[in-house]
């Protein structure tokens, strides 16, 4: 069996998260299952605020922040580094 990879993506709906949203789709991988947030969701933003997110978009791997979340917005490399589109054993 094949364990599953948690991405979630915390958005506004701006063209900035739009396109975050279509780059998580297109690098996932088969055992990915991702989720869009929406900030503007008061328990989201809770949450957000509660993970150390601090701008969106915003992608957490498996519960951590991505590096390339922290700060600035996130980037295909980072992303893929942090585990993005690589099946868990």
């Amino acid at each position: 069996m094949t364990a599953i990879r948690t991405i979630e993506i915390f958005s506004a709906g701006c063209p900035a998260c739009e396109e975050t949203v279509q780059l998580v789709n297109r690098i996932a991988c088969n055992s990915c299952e991702i989720t869009v947030l929406d900030m503007r969701d008061t328990q989201v933003a809770a949450r957000a605020k509660n993970l150390g997110i601090r701008s969106v978009p915003a992608v957490i791997i498996d519960g951590d922040l991505a590096d390339c979340c922290v700060g600035r917005g996130p980037d295909e490399a980072t992303l893929r580094a942090a585990g993005l589109g690589q099946p868990l054993s």
